[in-house]
């Protein structure tokens, strides 16, 4: 497998990775970003990280991409950290490596898909463990094959959680469930999943491609800086009290009512036709 370098990945200038553990298609508006270490399960080592970190943030800032998908290849979505790697560094006196991944790697890289001003769509193939589980709670949608799961697998190697989850887990599944899933670290089924608000959709594993694009599509043809005023708000206002969260939201309905698709929406719905959106 060929690895490739940020600064090879942000040389890009396609929208395109085609090899290397880290892949990035960029289509119709939408940017597949899909990790590319079935052998590994998809964990996380350090060149993979280092390449994801620059992927994440050019489709953030790529005003082309009005929608993101993160998924995996193989067996599994993501295992979190790669542990052979992690091993490794603890035996060979690497564990500045260890504990600076947090800061350098997992919180920009988490960072970067909350504050996306577009919709960011989880497209959960297989298990999502640890820092994956963390990736795939982050994202606005998780679309799940029924034959994955999701592991809170952090208290099983003896470390605290990361890559977001505290906040997005108990807004998900609420605190008291959500220090159940961590204290007790199991692999939860997509059908408890979705009954426990992990999952929005459970389909078959032939059908996730298919049910992905649809849901991708539909959402890189609508009013894109709505979606990314919505997502903030509602980020926001989970770490805010009641009149900073308004306060937000106002700014928010300014910034969107200015927008073309604001304008070309307002028009659309007086003229009784269906608006288009340009996602500007």
């Amino acid at each position: 497998m060929t690895s490739q370098t940020p600064s090879e990945t942000t040389s890009q200038t396609t929208g395109q990775l085609t090899s290397g553990p880290v892949l990035l298609d960029v289509s119709d508006g939408v940017a597949t970003i899909t990790l590319n270490r079935p052998e590994a399960m998809n964990s996380l080592d350090i060149a993979t990280k280092e390449i994801l970190v620059e992927v994440v943030r050019q489709v953030s800032e790529d005003p082309s991409v009005r929608c993101v998908v993160l998924t995996g290849t193989g067996r599994a979505f993501c295992t979190g950290q790669d542990l052979k790697e992690h091993i490794n560094l603890l035996e060979t006196g690497g564990s500045d490596q260890l504990f600076t991944t947090v800061e350098k790697h997992y919180n920009p890289i988490v960072s970067a898909i909350m504050a996306m001003d577009k919709p960011v769509i989880a497209a959960v193939n297989g298990v999502a463990a640890g820092a994956g589980a963390s990736l795939a709670m982050a994202c606005d949608l998780r679309v799940v094959a029924d034959t994955a799961g999701f592991n809170l697998a952090f208290a099983g190697v003896a470390l605290s959680c990361d890559t977001g989850a505290s906040i997005s887990l108990p807004l998900l599944v609420g605190r008291a469930k959500a220090i159940e899933l961590l204290y007790f670290p199991r692999t939860v089924p997509a059908a408890e999943a979705l009954e426990i608000g992990l999952a929005t959709t459970v389909v078959s594993p032939d059908d996730l491609a298919g049910e992905v694009a649809t849901l991708a599509g539909r959402l890189a043809a609508g009013p894109t800086r709505a979606y990314g005023a919505m997502r903030r708000s509602v980020t926001y206002a989970a770490g805010h009290d009641t009149d900073e969260a308004l306060e937000f939201e106002r700014q928010m309905m300014n910034a969107t009512g200015a927008t073309d698709d604001h304008r070309a929406a307002v028009a659309a719905f007086v003229a009784k036709e269906k608006p288009v959106f340009t996602g500007r």
